[in-house]
């Protein structure tokens, strides 16, 4: 089996520690082009639309450290089906097949990227600001604050750095996961 064959999903927010399809292989990898922000209004899984809440896209420039899963052959239209589902609910998210840097080699992943133009991108919002979008929503996946703490504990556990996360989680006093 060569990797370029292979289907491979990048995983930087909720998909790195609830991926919910099976998969051959998890890597740390690391999207050239995106960045990992707080950057889209969530009114389903976090939020509602009379109060939403705050979650992770990949938005333009720079890049992002995450992990990238091998699907195996065969469940591929399966799971992205499955993701399409999950992650296309408003379609403020746009997948693409971008190259993803794993350790020694470089393969093709499909990822979503946050859609500029759609009315739940919030765009850059400072960290006082993300807070308070994110303390105090919930949605039907549950609590925002949750996803949060998900998230840092993830990036911490990966040893993951990224700094305007951990921000946001210390300005809502959870300084440890």
């Amino acid at each position: 089996m060569r990797d370029e064959e292979d289907l491979w999903i990048f995983g930087y927010g909720s998909l790195m520690w609830r991926p919910g399809f099976a998969y051959l292989d998890v890597e740390p990898a690391r999207l050239y082009g995106f960045h990992r922000a707080f950057c889209v209004y969530s009114w389903h899984h976090r939020g509602t639309r009379e109060r939403p809440g705050l979650v992770l896209g990949l938005d333009r420039g720079g890049s992002c450290l995450g992990r990238a899963y091998r699907v195996a052959r065969g469940l591929e239209s399966e799971v992205i089906a499955y993701l399409d589902a999950r992650e296309m609910v408003t379609a403020v998210y746009r997948p693409i097949r971008h190259p993803v840097h794993l350790p020694g080699r470089t393969v093709t992943a499909r990822a979503y990227v946050v859609e500029r133009g759609h009315a739940q991108y919030a765009g850059k919002l400072s960290p006082e600001e993300q807070a308070r979008w994110i303390d105090g929503a919930e949605g039907v996946s549950g609590i925002n604050l949750d996803y949060l703490a998900s998230t840092v504990a993830h990036l911490d556990e990966m040893g993951i750095a990224d700094g305007p996360v951990h921000q946001v989680w210390r300005l809502l006093g959870s300084p440890e996961v």
